[in-house]
């Protein structure tokens, strides 16, 4: 009983002990958003209709980092996201052996976010 009391107390000392002195800017208001800005993909078949189901995959064209989503029942993914910013995303969506024209999206980055340049894509499969 002893030691979970000495521990306890060792615990929370050394919680206040990890606090710093620095000082703290206030800031009246925070325009920035905490979720990241995510591209729209719209993902069709050479026919025109929406694909379910197709894997959409953006990669910087720099780092070569890649993020992967799936399209949902109207043929959507807003699996690319401003964390591959600022350089530019290929983007590229697949559907068994069907593949779309890869595009390339634009970042323009502010002090915040990123936003993609166009919001959203269309893809068009390959018949």
């Amino acid at each position: 009983m002893v030691r979970a009391r000495w521990f306890s107390w060792l615990i929370g000392f050394g919680l206040f002990a990890a606090c710093d002195q620095a000082p703290r800017m206030e800031r009246a208001m925070d325009d920035c958003q905490t979720e990241q800005v995510s591209l729209k993909v719209e993902v069709l078949s050479a026919e025109g209709a929406r694909v379910r189901g197709a894997t959409v995959t953006g990669t910087n064209v720099t780092s070569h980092v890649s993020i992967t989503g799936v399209t949902d029942d109207q043929g959507v993914s807003t699996a690319i996201n401003e964390s591959l910013a600022p350089s530019a995303v290929r983007v590229v969506a697949t559907a068994g052996a069907k593949v779309s024209a890869a595009q390339q999206v634009e970042w323009v980055c502010d002090a915040c976010n990123c936003q993609p340049e166009p919001a959203t894509l269309q893809l068009q499969l390959n018949p």
